[in-house]
């Protein structure tokens, strides 16, 4: 996987020696990781944590993921990190290649990268056992880290901070005997295209209250099969935001190691339409 493939194995490598996973959190509680760094689904975090620490433990996953679509490619690798089943910190550095559009415009960047800083925080409840379900709050610094494009599309700024609200429950046998997961949040953002396209724009410069969730049935342990959702902004004039959807299966074979593969529904990015495509991620869990 190349940028990604580096970055995973190095973090690997730090990180193996760290932290070991709980025996006590079922296998998949702890989620995949978002494309921000956040524990979750692929697309939207969910209020679960990294790892599989519970009260007074460590945990933590590294993960490395690539999108492919008929014109982009987007790289995402990064590690997060838990204490207690309380608090999530957690990085991710982003790769966004413009493929056709750069070519076809001649633009002075061939991609578009950021780094993102997150800190996620479990207020209250359970992901099974609570009466109520597990509710985390998250926030988010993305810093840009090439400007140039999205300011001479109409970004306002090259960094800047976000907010969601989280609340995921897992319903045992909740879908006709299989286990069922689902999760809904609101985000508070300005982020033009997850900020890799800055944010803030010529169009609108203020942060916007985006709706986002997912839902999957478990038919056994080591399976998740759903569908998440991503509402976006839509701050810049030169063209539209969609909002962003997929189709999962994820792959738990153990404690240790989560494959998710998606079909990715992304509509139009930066002028190009019908963005549709791939989305593979590998994660590692101690």
């Amino acid at each position: 996987m190349g940028y990604s493939q580096i970055i995973c194995g190095a973090l690997l490598g730090l990180f193996s020696t760290l932290v070991a996973a709980a025996d006590g959190r079922l296998l998949a509680t702890g989620g995949a990781t978002s494309l921000d760094g956040a524990a979750g689904g692929g697309i939207t975090p969910w209020a679960v944590l990294a790892g599989y620490g519970e009260r007074g433990e460590w945990g933590a996953d590294v993960f490395a993921t690539r999108v492919e679509t008929g014109d982009y490619r987007l790289e995402v690798a990064g590690l997060a990190a838990s204490f207690d089943n309380r608090l999530e910190l957690s990085y991710a550095r982003q790769r966004f290649d413009l493929g056709n559009l750069a070519r076809g415009l001649d633009l002075p960047e061939s991609s578009l990268s950021q780094d993102i800083f997150g800190l996620k925080l479990r207020l209250f409840g359970d992901l099974i056992y609570d009466h109520l379900p597990q509710v985390a709050l998250g926030l988010q610094h993305k810093r840009q880290k090439d400007f140039l494009v999205p300011r001479l599309v109409g970004a306002r700024r090259s960094e800047d901070s976000e907010g969601y609200l989280n609340a995921s429950r897992l319903l045992l046998g909740g879908a006709f005997g299989y286990n069922l997961l689902i999760n809904g949040g609101l985000r508070y953002s300005r982020a033009n295209e997850l900020g890799l396209l800055g944010f803030g724009g010529d169009r609108r410069d203020r942060h916007s209250l985006l709706k986002e969730g997912s839902i999957a049935v478990l038919p056994d342990r080591h399976w998740a099969i759903g569908l998440e959702y991503r509402e976006k902004p839509d701050n810049l004039g030169f063209a539209g935001e969609s909002d962003w959807a997929d189709l999962f299966v994820g792959y738990f074979p153990n404690k240790h190691l989560a494959l998710v593969l998606a079909y990715a529904r992304l509509g139009e990015i930066a002028t190009l339409d019908n963005q549709d495509g791939v989305y593979l991620s590998l994660q590692g869990s101690f």
